[in-house]
């Protein structure tokens, strides 16, 4: 099998091991079959799209529809680097999943309109599938509704009528979509257990996603949420693009 590629871009080394462990854990991927690149690091390297059966986007602690002007140097060359790669991924049609930052990315890349508006806090929400998640291949064997793991400062707020809107939530009505027929992204992370919840809390209380004095009751409310539903949507994406 051609392994795929994790595009990460995390600043926090507990965090980014973890998230890389998830992907595979629950994309049933041996490390082997899983090559990670941290875009944050330095220059992206030559990606041969050909070498890989598909590509996932990870989280970040980037906001995408930031202005230019508020973006460090480090932000702005990661963005424009992954959007040169979407634009090979989006004319080949590539198989690309994109977690939470991937929203922004593909979703500003391809005409959506992303800003803060539908933001939401760090903890469980319920998200409920559209006549189009029941259908498609990504969602099956999931729940109508299940609890997932969200934290995020930007969603998309419209998506352009060539998107297929898969899923949504009360507080965020775009919470996954899908670009022609094999571009997917959920607002939601669907890689996220409650330990690595706990792990991202204690890395990121301080950036702005609660009041730090806050954390252990962001912890609190997350542990009382059973999330186990949106990890099939990782294993239905390795099996159903794994060549």
């Amino acid at each position: 099998m051609r392994p795929f590629l994790l595009l990460a871009s995390r600043d926090h080394d507990v965090v980014a091991d973890d998230e890389y462990r998830a992907f595979c854990e629950y994309g049933g991927l041996e490390s082997r079959d899983l090559h990670r690149v941290r875009a944050e690091a330095g220059p992206l390297p030559e990606i041969r799209l050909e070498d890989y059966s598909g590509v996932i986007l990870g989280g970040s602690p980037y906001t995408a529809s930031d202005p230019p002007e508020s973006k460090s140097a480090c932000q702005l060359r990661v963005e424009a680097e992954i959007g040169t790669l979407l634009d090979r991924i989006v004319v080949e049609d590539f198989p690309f999943f994109g977690a939470c930052y991937g929203v922004g990315l593909l979703g500003v890349h391809e005409g959506a309109v992303v800003d803060r508006r539908f933001g939401e806090p760090v903890g469980p929400v319920r998200v409920r599938l559209s006549p189009a998640g029941l259908i498609d291949p990504l969602c099956a064997g999931l729940e109508t509704s299940f609890d997932a793991f969200v934290g995020h400062k930007e969603a998309v707020r419209t998506l352009p009528s060539s998107a297929a809107l898969l899923a949504g939530s009360a507080s965020c009505p775009v919470q996954m979509f899908r670009f022609r027929r094999n571009l997917y992204a959920t607002q939601f992370h669907p890689e996220l257990d409650l330990a690595g919840l706990e792990r991202r809390v204690d890395a990121y209380r301080h950036s702005g996603y609660f009041p730090p004095e806050e954390a252990e009751s962001v912890k609190e409310r997350a542990r009382v949420a059973h999330v186990h539903e949106p990890q099939r949507i990782l294993r239905n994406f390795v099996e159903r693009y794994a060549r």
